[in-house]
Order: C-alpha cells, then sequence, then structure tokens
C-alpha cells in the first residue's frame, strides 16, 4: 500500500535525519504492526496550504493508495486569512477523494497571540473539512508535543526524535483505520 504524507516542515523532518522524519518513523511503526505500506515524504519546509495545493499532482502519483495531509501550520504562523487556507486544504481534499485516494486530515491549532477570533475561524476549517468530505481527522498534529521543550527542537516548533516518535504513537490509531479503509474499498 503507497502512501503519501503531504505536508510542511512537520512532515519533511527539519533538523532531523530522514530515517528520523515522521513518515519514516510511522512506516516503520505500521510495517511493526504487520501492516505493507510504504510511506513517501512529500513534506516542504516552509510550504502553506497553498503550497501543497499548487504540488499536489506531481506530488501524489497515480498509485497513492492514500495520503495524510498535514498542512496549514505555515498559514497559521504567518497570520494569513484562515479562509485562504480553508480554500487550499479543501481543495486539496476534493481532489484526493474525486481521484478515490483515501485521506487522513491532521489539525492544526492556532497560536494563542493570533488572538480568539482567528483561533476559532482557524482550528474550524479541519474537523469542518473532514465531516463534509468524511475523510479520517486527527484533531491536532502536535497533540501532546507542542510547548512541551523536551520533545522539540531549539525553536521550540519542530519535534525532535522523541517528539517524532510521540507523534507516531498518538496518530497510529487513526493511521491504521486510514490503511483499513482502503483495504475495505478494494474488499481484500
Amino acid at each position: 500500500m503507497k502512501i503519501v504524507a503531504l505536508g510542511d516542515s512537520l512532515t519533511a523532518g527539519l533538523g532531523l535525519s530522514a530515517s528520523e522524519a515522521f513518515p519514516a518513523k510511522l512506516e516503520k511503526a505500521l510495517k511493526a504492526r504487520g501492516l505493507a505500506v510504504e510511506i513517501a515524504n512529500a513534506g516542504v519546509s516552509g510550504d502553506t496550504a497553498s503550497g501543497g495545493l499548487a504540488r499536489l499532482d506531481w506530488a501524489v502519483p497515480a498509485d497513492t493508495d492514500a495520503v495524510i495531509v498535514e498542512l496549514g501550520a505555515n498559514d497559521m504562523l504567518r497570520g494569513t486569512d484562515p479562509q485562504i487556507a480553508r480554500r487550499a486544504l479543501e481543495e486539496i481534499v476534493r481532489r484526493l477523494t474525486d481521484r478515490r485516494i483515501a485521506v487522513l486530515l491532521a489539525g492544526m491549532r492556532a497560536a494563542p497571540n493570533l488572538g480568539p477570533e482567528y483561533a476559532r475561524q482557524f482550528e474550524a476549517i479541519y474537523p469542518e473539512l473532514a465531516a463534509k468530505y468524511d475523510v479520517v481527522f486527527y484533531p491536532f498534529f502536535l497533540d501532546g508535543i507542542a510547548a512541551e521543550s523536551r520533545l522539540n527542537q531549539r525553536d521550540g516548533l519542530h519535534p525532535t526524535k522523541a517528539g517524532v516518535d510521540a507523534i507516531v504513537a498518538r496518530i497510529l490509531p487513526k493511521v491504521e483505520e486510514l490503511v483499513a479503509r482502503v483495504r475495505d474499498k478494494r474488499g481484500s
């Protein structure tokens, strides 16, 4: 089964080796559970949701079974209008579902300094799109990792090796649900 992790620096593994990045560690965890998967790292540091949309067609080849979409953090960090991120994320999810590719949408939370109205608008994007398109939803990619200094690099934004391990451990049940959807769709 071929899965593409489409994301930003959190997927790409900024500051880590390729084998320490989220896609590689997730693949290893799934294989340890007996699941034959290959996870391609389509993470680009600094990418926004619009950037992910711009490269969607070549980043997700025709033989892809599922995509983990982890985008929006850079939109939020830049204070970009949440509607811009929403439109791009919706187009990504719509195109993937039109291609009959299973999707796991990983949510992001807004930094508190952006204010409650921005947070409300931004954080609503993910559950609303997940419900509209009936995709697997993981509410917060950095759940349990954000603001934990021991799990983040010095910049306070990017996870360490231990932080990636924590992300993988927390998201694994949702990724297994994604894999199950692909298998159900195949009828195998």
